[in-house]
């Protein structure tokens, strides 16, 4: 799940997972299944029961009452007590007596409807009363009054068993979405070597094959175009050389100088392919070494600061905030200098139309570090925060080419930082930009 997944509201993120709903669906069923069931069986007992049933209890205290005799036959109501599962109690002017002693919890399993003991209920013309009752289903001998009760809970336990299962196998069933997700996600890394397995011979099965075609088939254009512009900047090299060489044999003037800028630009747009070609192998390529970030990013600026100071009048105004005790972390010193340069060159480049200094800042947050580099200019507009970092894109109002810049620094910073293991975020500070790099913290280094 993506981090912005993790912060939905539940009621969201269950709208969103194809799992929760499924498990919603099945406990509703389940649910819905015991009640319908439940509801319908009652139903026809209870019409079962004053149709058919009652009539015939009716009869047959009738019959089980004249049986008895009057008055009353303690010897022939014993008898019928120990035939049949009920329980006989005999109270008149002459007889008392009880099939079961008083205290014995069978006599008291009465039912709690005053019309079905009045349906049990007969009295003798001499004055007696007979009260039939059914006696209590016993286990291993005792009472066990609270049976009816907890059938009923076994029967919705076995319903919801079942509904589990049916759930685990609609699980089974949906597993190569868990593959097909993970591949894609992998795809949009840029990493093709893994491609996504076909568990079954399905319609799924089929689905991930046709996401690996068309993975391979981007692949193979991304490899193609790849080498093309590996193959042009090679090639453009030794000539832009040349032509460099060339110009700086001209007489000083100002076509001198533009002619120079401009094969400057060629030059690190030559450079900056090539490198951004290197770092979309990954982690592979880097040089790592313990480094001091700090001392790192303090050297840097200064040396962006000089070449300013040099190159403009007015200079630059560098906030420059590094918290102290930062752990040496194994970084590639070279690409890591590439990024803080392309940061502040870009904050300074862009916040020029304010006076503010550009506020740059190094600090330890959690596992990670986080170096943020914020401008006072103008800043872009939201709908363009998302694609600052790809290759050759520039807001018309915020970049352009006479402020210098190719349009790939912000790419190369995104570059070194997720080849680090790290990401790049870009936001709008209102006023101006804020761009962060982070970086973890090795586990080696968090531990010591």
């Amino acid at each position: 799940m993506s981090t912005t997944g993790r912060h939905r509201p539940w009621h969201r993120r269950l709208r969103h997972s194809l799992r929760g709903r499924l498990l919603a669906l099945f406990l509703l069923l389940a649910l819905g299944t015991t009640l319908v069931f439940v509801a319908g069986t009652s139903q026809v007992f209870s019409a079962g029961w004053h149709e058919w049933v009652r009539p015939m209890v009716t009869d047959y205290v009738d019959r089980l009452a004249a049986e008895i005799g009057d008055p009353p036959d303690v010897q022939k109501a014993q008898a019928i007590a120990q035939r049949l599962p009920v329980s006989i109690a005999i109270d008149g002017p002459t007889v008392h007596w009880r099939s079961q002693p008083r205290d014995d919890r069978a006599d008291d399993y009465r039912p709690h409807d005053p019309a079905l003991r009045a349906m049990l209920l007969r009295r003798t013309a001499d004055g007696h009363e007979l009260r039939f009752g059914v006696r209590s289903w016993r286990v291993q001998g005792q009472f066990d009054e609270d049976r009816p009760r907890w059938i009923g809970w076994l029967t919705l336990a076995g319903l919801l068993a079942l509904t589990a299962l049916a759930f685990g196998y609609v699980r089974h069933l949906f597993r190569p979405l868990d593959d097909i997700r993970a591949g894609a996600l992998r795809y949009e890394a840029g990493d093709f070597s893994h491609p996504i397995p076909r568990r079954r011979n399905d319609e799924l099965g089929d689905l991930a094959d046709q996401v690996n075609a068309m993975a391979g088939g981007l692949h193979r254009m991304l490899d193609g175009q790849r080498e093309l512009l590996l193959a042009i900047s090679h090639e453009l090299r030794s000539p832009l050389t040349r032509a460099r060489l060339n110009a700086e044999l001209l007489g000083d003037g100002a076509e001198r100088s533009a002619l120079l800028r401009d094969l400057g630009q060629m030059r690190d747009l030559i450079s900056n392919l090539l490198e951004s070609e290197r770092l979309a192998a990954g982690r592979a390529t880097l040089h790592l070494q313990p480094t001091d970030l700090g001392a790192l990013v303090r050297d840097v600026v200064r040396d962006v600061v000089r070449e300013l100071e040099t190159a403009r009048p007015d200079g630059a105004s560098v906030d420059l905030q590094i918290e102290p005790g930062l752990p040496m972390v194994p970084l590639d010193a070279a690409r890591l200098q590439l990024l803080v340069r392309n940061l502040v060159d870009n904050g300074l480049n862009h916040g020029a139309s304010s006076d503010a200094a550009l506020q740059v800042r190094l600090r330890r947050s959690g596992k990670a570090l986080e170096l943020s580099v914020r401008d006072h200019g103008r800043g872009v507009e939201p709908e363009h925060l998302a694609r600052l970092a790809e290759p050759f894109y520039r807001p018309d109002q915020a970049r352009t080419r006479r402020q210098g810049g190719v349009g790939l620094g912000l790419y190369l910073c995104r570059q070194v930082a997720q080849s680090h293991g790290g990401r790049l975020d870009i936001r709008s500070a209102q006023p101006g930009l804020e761009v962060t790099a982070v970086l973890p913290i090795p586990a080696a280094v968090t531990a010591a």
